[in-house]
């Protein structure tokens, strides 16, 4: 693709997740019509969908929302694909900001929260990063914030992001993917699905606090 047209596509992205972002405040958006305005651009829809969910971090728009849209839009196997190739990109902008901005900026918005977290990744940065995206614990933007901030690597950080966003995201694209699959059973098994992967985090928060306020002492 030329340049040229890579910004087309790139403004086209951030206007519409400006739009995005002023209909869910004030109108209260739903997945469907983020589904709608992305198939209206063709072939250009899943990477208008990448640059949207890449950008999504720098005006904190729910994830939750952009990767149901994106099953609804690109089914479970595909819109997975595409939502970690997003998500990842934001992670890794946001991480890249926060190193650029400082500390100073990125508490006016989390407060003290990002000097716990970032502590806390000072040590075993990999691992951290990687349980607290598969067992959110935090937000997502608030931890690749956080990360920015601390000394972890940067390979170390996507490394840990990919592989920890995995499960959660196949759970909300399939969920999304298979409320317009008409299939009953494919509904109820991504039902199920997303209900293990939301619970298991809730019985384990407890237990994975306990550990990273140890990782915290031992530093």
């Amino acid at each position: 693709m030329k340049k040229k047209s890579w910004l087309i596509v790139a403004c086209l992205a951030l206007l519409i997740a400006g739009l995005i972002y002023l209909n869910r405040t004030v109108f209260n958006i739903e997945p469907e019509e983020i589904k709608d305005w992305i198939l209206a651009l063709g072939v250009f829809a899943p990477i208008v969908y990448v640059l949207l969910y890449a950008f999504r971090p720098l005006i904190l728009f729910p994830a939750s929302i952009l990767s149901l849209a994106g099953g609804l839009a690109f089914g479970p196997v595909y819109g997975t694909l595409l939502t970690i190739v997003g998500a990842s990109a934001g992670a890794f902008i946001s991480f890249l900001v926060a190193r650029k901005l400082g500390a100073e900026r990125i508490e006016q918005k989390w407060g003290s929260k990002t000097m716990k977290i970032q502590s806390i990744l000072e040590k075993n940065g990999l691992v951290v990063v990687f349980i607290l995206r598969l067992i959110p614990l935090f937000s997502f933007d608030l931890i690749s914030y956080s990360a920015g901030l601390s000394k972890i690597k940067t390979s170390h950080f996507m490394i840990a992001t990919v592989l920890g966003i995995i499960p959660g995201t196949f759970a909300y694209t399939f969920l999304g993917a298979s409320t317009v699959s008409g299939n009953k059973g494919t509904f109820l098994l991504a039902v199920v699905i997303f209900a293990v992967i939301t619970i298991i985090p809730l019985l384990m928060r407890n237990r994975i606090k306990q550990f990273l306020s140890i990782q915290d002492k031992e530093e």
